[in-house]
């Protein structure tokens, strides 16, 4: 059995041999495609906009989910501070 260090590293070195031998684009490309896709399932599921309206609420998605992330990330960081100097 391997060790949780072992693995760790093991997968590393298989992330490095992968990326030098392809490009990153292409190997995380179906990924980001699936990831893509499920803002456009979010704002039209049953599928009735048209590809460009579907696509443009598509994006405000994304953004409105990223800047989510970086608030609460934020949120985290400011009450991390406020912690360490109480």
């Amino acid at each position: 059995m391997l060790s949780p260090e072992r693995a760790r590293l093991l997968g590393r070195i298989g992330a490095h041999r992968l990326h030098a031998t392809h490009d990153s684009r292409d190997v995380t490309a179906p990924a980001r495609a699936s990831f893509l896709a499920c803002f456009e399932r979010a704002v039209d599921p049953a599928g009735e906009l048209t590809p460009e309206e579907r696509g443009r609420r598509a994006g405000h998605a994304r953004r409105a989910h990223f800047l989510q992330l970086a608030l609460r990330s934020a949120d985290l960081r400011r009450a991390r501070r406020e912690g360490a100097s109480e």
